[in-house]
Protein backbone atom coordinates (compact mmCIF):
# COMPACT_ATOMS: atom_id res chain seq x y z
CA UNK A 1 0.00 0.00 0.00
CA UNK A 2 1.47 3.31 -1.26
CA UNK A 3 1.90 6.32 1.65
CA UNK A 4 1.81 9.79 -0.27
CA UNK A 5 1.95 13.23 0.94
CA UNK A 6 0.42 15.95 -1.11
CA UNK A 7 0.66 19.29 -0.69
CA UNK A 8 -1.42 21.99 -2.58
CA UNK A 9 -4.63 19.20 -2.58
CA UNK A 10 -7.15 21.39 -2.44
CA UNK A 11 -8.02 21.82 -6.11
CA UNK A 12 -6.02 21.35 -9.65
CA UNK A 13 -3.44 19.23 -10.08
CA UNK A 14 -3.00 18.73 -6.20
CA UNK A 15 -6.71 17.36 -6.24
CA UNK A 16 -6.44 15.22 -8.92
CA UNK A 17 -3.51 13.38 -8.07
CA UNK A 18 -4.78 13.03 -4.53
CA UNK A 19 -8.11 11.37 -6.51
CA UNK A 20 -6.03 9.32 -8.91
CA UNK A 21 -3.70 7.62 -5.43
CA UNK A 22 -7.07 7.52 -3.23
CA UNK A 23 -8.20 5.30 -6.33
CA UNK A 24 -5.16 3.07 -6.36
CA UNK A 25 -5.98 2.71 -2.61
CA UNK A 26 -3.09 4.86 -0.86
CA UNK A 27 -2.97 6.15 2.53
CA UNK A 28 -2.81 9.85 1.38
CA UNK A 29 -2.00 12.94 3.96
CA UNK A 30 -2.95 16.19 2.00
CA UNK A 31 -2.02 19.51 2.67
CA UNK A 32 -3.34 22.76 1.54
CA UNK A 33 -4.84 26.26 2.92
CA UNK A 34 -8.56 25.66 2.70
CA UNK A 35 -9.34 22.81 5.27
CA UNK A 36 -13.28 22.87 3.94
CA UNK A 37 -11.90 21.62 0.76
CA UNK A 38 -9.36 18.97 2.53
CA UNK A 39 -11.91 17.70 4.19
CA UNK A 40 -14.21 17.05 1.08
CA UNK A 41 -11.87 15.03 -0.24
CA UNK A 42 -11.27 13.17 2.97
CA UNK A 43 -14.92 12.85 2.52
CA UNK A 44 -14.95 11.04 -0.08
CA UNK A 45 -11.87 7.96 0.35
CA UNK A 46 -13.00 7.24 4.22
CA UNK A 47 -10.32 6.24 6.20
CA UNK A 48 -7.38 6.69 3.39
CA UNK A 49 -7.25 10.30 3.89
CA UNK A 50 -5.64 12.18 6.86
CA UNK A 51 -6.01 16.47 6.80
CA UNK A 52 -3.30 19.30 7.46
CA UNK A 53 -4.51 22.03 7.04
CA UNK A 54 -1.32 24.71 6.41
CA UNK A 55 0.42 27.36 4.75
CA UNK A 56 3.52 25.63 3.00
CA UNK A 57 5.22 28.74 4.01
CA UNK A 58 5.44 27.68 7.29
CA UNK A 59 8.32 25.21 7.71
CA UNK A 60 7.62 24.21 11.59
CA UNK A 61 3.83 23.58 10.00
CA UNK A 62 5.18 21.18 7.57
CA UNK A 63 7.42 19.70 10.20
CA UNK A 64 5.21 19.07 12.60
CA UNK A 65 2.98 17.44 9.54
CA UNK A 66 5.71 15.32 8.56
CA UNK A 67 6.56 14.29 12.16
CA UNK A 68 2.97 13.10 12.73
CA UNK A 69 2.70 11.02 9.03
CA UNK A 70 6.04 9.32 10.35
CA UNK A 71 4.67 8.45 13.66
CA UNK A 72 1.26 6.92 12.05
CA UNK A 73 3.08 5.32 8.54
CA UNK A 74 6.56 5.29 8.77
CA UNK A 75 7.99 6.92 5.70
CA UNK A 76 6.09 8.11 2.86
CA UNK A 77 6.73 6.33 -0.83
CA UNK A 78 5.85 9.87 -2.73
CA UNK A 79 6.14 12.82 -0.99
CA UNK A 80 4.59 15.63 -3.93
CA UNK A 81 5.33 19.27 -3.67
CA UNK A 82 2.69 20.96 -5.19
CA UNK A 83 1.52 23.73 -4.03
CA UNK A 84 1.85 26.84 -5.82
CA UNK A 85 0.41 30.40 -7.03
CA UNK A 86 0.43 32.20 -9.60
CA UNK A 87 -0.03 35.97 -10.78
CA UNK A 88 1.29 38.35 -13.09
CA UNK A 89 3.93 40.82 -11.54
CA UNK A 90 5.90 43.79 -12.96
CA UNK A 91 8.92 44.71 -11.26
CA UNK A 92 8.38 48.68 -11.69
CA UNK A 93 5.33 48.42 -9.77
CA UNK A 94 6.05 48.57 -6.14
CA UNK A 95 2.94 47.36 -5.12
CA UNK A 96 4.12 43.99 -6.83
CA UNK A 97 7.03 43.19 -5.03
CA UNK A 98 4.74 41.63 -1.90
CA UNK A 99 3.32 38.84 -4.61
CA UNK A 100 6.92 38.39 -6.09
CA UNK A 101 7.80 37.98 -2.51
CA UNK A 102 5.34 35.88 -1.61
CA UNK A 103 5.44 33.58 -5.07
CA UNK A 104 8.65 32.96 -4.35
CA UNK A 105 7.97 32.11 -1.21
CA UNK A 106 5.04 29.41 -2.16
CA UNK A 107 6.60 28.09 -5.27
CA UNK A 108 10.39 27.69 -4.14
CA UNK A 109 10.86 28.16 -0.54
CA UNK A 110 7.51 25.50 0.08
CA UNK A 111 8.91 22.64 -1.85
CA UNK A 112 12.46 22.65 0.36
CA UNK A 113 10.20 22.87 3.76
CA UNK A 114 7.73 20.04 2.11
CA UNK A 115 11.13 17.42 1.66
CA UNK A 116 12.71 18.13 4.69
CA UNK A 117 10.77 16.64 7.23
CA UNK A 118 10.72 12.77 5.28
CA UNK A 119 14.37 12.58 3.72
CA UNK A 120 16.21 11.32 7.19
CA UNK A 121 13.43 8.73 7.65
CA UNK A 122 13.19 8.00 3.63
CA UNK A 123 17.35 7.30 4.30
CA UNK A 124 16.25 5.00 6.86
CA UNK A 125 13.85 3.05 4.86
CA UNK A 126 15.81 2.77 1.95
CA UNK A 127 13.70 4.81 -0.60
CA UNK A 128 10.87 6.48 -2.05
CA UNK A 129 10.27 9.62 -4.42
CA UNK A 130 10.61 13.14 -3.96
CA UNK A 131 8.84 15.14 -6.59
CA UNK A 132 8.64 18.67 -7.15
CA UNK A 133 5.76 20.18 -9.46
CA UNK A 134 8.07 23.13 -11.71
CA UNK A 135 6.89 24.30 -15.27
CA UNK A 136 8.16 25.32 -18.64
CA UNK A 137 7.56 28.74 -17.26
CA UNK A 138 11.16 28.15 -15.34
CA UNK A 139 12.35 27.02 -18.78
CA UNK A 140 12.64 30.74 -20.25
CA UNK A 141 11.27 33.94 -18.47
CA UNK A 142 7.84 35.13 -19.92
CA UNK A 143 7.05 38.63 -19.84
CA UNK A 144 5.38 40.54 -16.18
CA UNK A 145 5.81 36.94 -15.12
CA UNK A 146 9.03 38.19 -13.26
CA UNK A 147 7.79 35.98 -10.18
CA UNK A 148 6.54 32.40 -11.65
CA UNK A 149 8.81 32.28 -14.16
CA UNK A 150 11.49 33.04 -11.60
CA UNK A 151 9.97 30.61 -9.02
CA UNK A 152 9.84 27.94 -11.50
CA UNK A 153 13.59 28.13 -12.62
CA UNK A 154 14.46 28.26 -8.85
CA UNK A 155 12.44 25.05 -8.17
CA UNK A 156 14.46 22.94 -11.38
CA UNK A 157 17.49 24.53 -10.11
CA UNK A 158 16.42 23.00 -6.85
CA UNK A 159 15.67 19.78 -7.84
CA UNK A 160 18.41 19.23 -9.99
CA UNK A 161 21.06 19.81 -6.93
CA UNK A 162 18.67 17.48 -4.48
CA UNK A 163 18.77 14.69 -7.25
CA UNK A 164 22.61 15.24 -7.04
CA UNK A 165 22.77 15.52 -3.26
CA UNK A 166 20.65 12.16 -2.85
CA UNK A 167 22.11 9.92 -5.96
CA UNK A 168 24.25 7.50 -3.21
CA UNK A 169 20.70 6.96 -1.75
CA UNK A 170 17.60 4.91 -3.39
CA UNK A 171 15.43 8.10 -2.94
CA UNK A 172 14.28 9.30 -6.76
CA UNK A 173 14.23 13.09 -6.87
CA UNK A 174 11.64 13.70 -9.65
CA UNK A 175 11.16 17.17 -11.76
CA UNK A 176 7.74 17.20 -13.61
CA UNK A 177 7.32 20.33 -15.68
CA UNK A 178 3.92 20.71 -16.77
CA UNK A 179 2.75 22.71 -19.67
CA UNK A 180 -0.63 24.14 -19.71
CA UNK A 181 -3.27 21.89 -17.92
CA UNK A 182 -7.11 22.72 -17.10
CA UNK A 183 -7.09 24.61 -13.38
CA UNK A 184 -8.20 27.00 -11.43
CA UNK A 185 -5.00 28.86 -12.17
CA UNK A 186 -5.02 28.50 -15.76
CA UNK A 187 -8.22 29.33 -15.87
CA UNK A 188 -8.01 33.27 -16.25
CA UNK A 189 -5.40 33.36 -18.36
CA UNK A 190 -6.09 35.94 -21.20
CA UNK A 191 -4.23 34.11 -23.94
CA UNK A 192 -4.28 30.14 -26.15
CA UNK A 193 -2.99 27.96 -24.21
CA UNK A 194 -1.37 25.24 -26.69
CA UNK A 195 -1.73 21.19 -25.78
CA UNK A 196 -4.44 22.52 -22.79
CA UNK A 197 -4.77 18.84 -20.45
CA UNK A 198 -7.56 18.09 -18.20
CA UNK A 199 -5.77 17.64 -14.54
CA UNK A 200 -7.06 14.35 -14.33
CA UNK A 201 -5.48 13.13 -17.55
CA UNK A 202 -2.44 15.21 -16.33
CA UNK A 203 -2.76 13.65 -12.98
CA UNK A 204 -2.55 9.89 -15.01
CA UNK A 205 0.72 11.08 -16.74
CA UNK A 206 2.63 12.40 -13.57
CA UNK A 207 1.83 8.98 -11.42
CA UNK A 208 3.14 7.34 -14.51
CA UNK A 209 6.49 9.56 -14.51
CA UNK A 210 6.27 9.12 -11.17
CA UNK A 211 6.40 5.38 -10.40
CA UNK A 212 9.69 5.43 -13.23
CA UNK A 213 11.42 7.52 -10.90
CA UNK A 214 12.06 9.66 -14.23
CA UNK A 215 14.50 12.46 -13.25
CA UNK A 216 12.76 15.13 -15.34
CA UNK A 217 9.51 14.69 -17.34
CA UNK A 218 7.60 17.39 -19.13
CA UNK A 219 3.87 16.99 -19.30
CA UNK A 220 2.54 16.97 -22.65
CA UNK A 221 5.41 16.20 -24.27
CA UNK A 222 4.28 18.49 -26.93
CA UNK A 223 5.26 20.65 -25.08
CA UNK A 224 8.43 19.32 -24.10
CA UNK A 225 9.22 19.81 -28.06
CA UNK A 226 8.17 23.70 -27.50
CA UNK A 227 10.55 23.91 -24.60
CA UNK A 228 13.75 22.69 -26.36
CA UNK A 229 13.27 24.88 -29.14
CA UNK A 230 12.82 27.88 -26.80
CA UNK A 231 16.25 26.89 -25.22
CA UNK A 232 17.63 27.11 -28.53
CA UNK A 233 16.58 30.66 -29.54
CA UNK A 234 19.16 33.34 -29.44
CA UNK A 235 18.33 36.25 -26.84
CA UNK A 236 17.54 38.20 -30.26
CA UNK A 237 15.11 36.38 -31.70
CA UNK A 238 13.70 35.31 -28.37
CA UNK A 239 12.73 38.63 -27.40
CA UNK A 240 11.27 39.80 -30.62
CA UNK A 241 8.85 36.63 -30.06
CA UNK A 242 7.90 36.90 -27.02
CA UNK A 243 8.49 40.87 -25.89
CA UNK A 244 4.75 41.78 -26.67
CA UNK A 245 2.74 37.77 -25.82
CA UNK A 246 0.16 38.22 -23.47
CA UNK A 247 0.38 39.03 -19.64
CA UNK A 248 -1.50 36.79 -16.90
CA UNK A 249 -3.25 39.48 -14.77
CA UNK A 250 -1.83 41.57 -12.08
CA UNK A 251 -3.77 40.93 -8.78
CA UNK A 252 -3.19 40.50 -4.73
CA UNK A 253 -2.75 37.06 -3.67
CA UNK A 254 -3.63 35.94 -0.24
CA UNK A 255 -0.87 36.69 2.30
Amino acid sequence: MLKVFITGASSGIGWALAEYYAAQGAQLSLSARRADLLQRLAASWPGQVTCYPLDVTDAAALRAAGDDFIARLGAPDIVIANAGVSVGTLTECADDLEAIRRVMDVNFFGMAATFSPFIAAMRQAGGGRLVGIASLAGIRGLPGAEAYSASKAAAISYLESLRLELRASAIKVVTICPGYIRTPMTEGNPFPMPFLMPADVAARRFARAIARGSSYSVIPWQMGVVAKLLCLLPNSLYDRLFAAAPRKPRRALPP
